[in-house]
């Protein structure tokens, strides 16, 4: 009786072992990836929060280098003609471009930070290549970052194409 279990189990070991990619050998066992670099953190103290902070957002500060400073772009006005559109009208694929950047966007209505999922492919600006989310505003739609922050207010001017400007001022069309 125990010869016939260890025989059992040593049977069922090797069919086992036998089908695991990893001892097989076989050609469709896939090789690791390689470890993925990253940058090292660097220390510092923090300074204190300024309790003033936001009062005054969007102002520049002069004696900061110019390629610290983020510029805030006004809102985007309501353009006449602009159509009322609903969120189901935003879902899949769109192009978009802004300056000479061209690349793909797709929206979808999976909640994400301040609005629905969105993703891009294909964007050489990294403002563009950030937007994470959308939001529908009324008339206006909102294309987000991963944090929630505005990157591009477009309006409908048809069915298919939407205008506006980005965060940073730039002209910025989604189409189909």
């Amino acid at each position: 009786m125990k010869r016939g279990l260890m025989t059992a189990c040593a049977v069922g070991l090797v069919v086992l072992t036998a089908g695991c990619q990893r001892f097989s050998g076989g050609s469709n066992y896939a090789t690791p990836l390689p470890a993925t670099p990253t940058t090292p953190v660097g220390q510092g103290s923090l300074q204190p929060l300024d309790q003033t902070a936001g009062l005054n957002e969007g102002a520049v500060d002069p004696s900061a280098p110019l390629a610290d400073q983020e510029v805030v772009a006004a809102p985007v006005a309501e353009p006449t003609g602009a159509l009322e559109i609903g969120r189901s009208d935003m879902l899949g694929g769109w192009k978009l471009a802004s300056g000479g950047d061209n690349c793909m966007a797709f929206m979808t209505l999976t909640t994400w930070s301040g609005g629905y999922r969105a993703n891009t492919r294909g964007c050489a600006t990294p403002a563009l290549s950030s937007i994470s989310a959308w939001d529908l505003t009324g008339k206006q739609v909102v294309l987000k970052d991963g944090n929630g922050a505005p990157v591009a207010q477009l309006y409908a001017t048809s069915a298919q194409q939407f205008n506006g400007q980005t965060s940073a001022g730039s002209a910025v069309s989604l189409f189909r």
